[in-house]
């Protein structure tokens, strides 16, 4: 199973593009901060992720400011160089206003 859930804020948003498909798109790098349990210890983490999101989705989280602070679910696939893991968001929970579903 290929399942990503993170807690992240966006740091930067392309300019909205189109894929071959028609589909609108955007490449997004999310941050992420958080402590957590491991071997019994905690541990800091701290994260830079690149992202995309296509459709729907897209043209949702283009409304949202830089600096937002959201839930995202989607999976990972290697970036197109192969240099590197690409988070491919399916759907997002803003925490910053509401916690409704999009």
């Amino acid at each position: 199973m290929n399942r990503v859930v993170l807690t992240a804020r966006i740091v930067a948003l392309s300019a909205q593009r189109t894929t071959p498909a028609g589909i609108p798109a955007n490449d997004l790098i999310l941050e992420h901060d958080s402590e957590q349990a491991e071997a019994g210890q905690m541990r800091k983490v701290q994260l830079t992720v690149k992202a995309v999101v296509i459709g729907v989705v897209a043209e949702t989280l283009r409304k949202h400011p830089l600096g937002s602070q959201h839930q995202f679910n989607g999976f990972l696939s290697n970036t197109r160089n192969g240099k590197g893991q690409l988070l491919h968001i399916q759907s997002f929970e803003s925490l910053d206003f509401s916690n409704q579903p999009i």
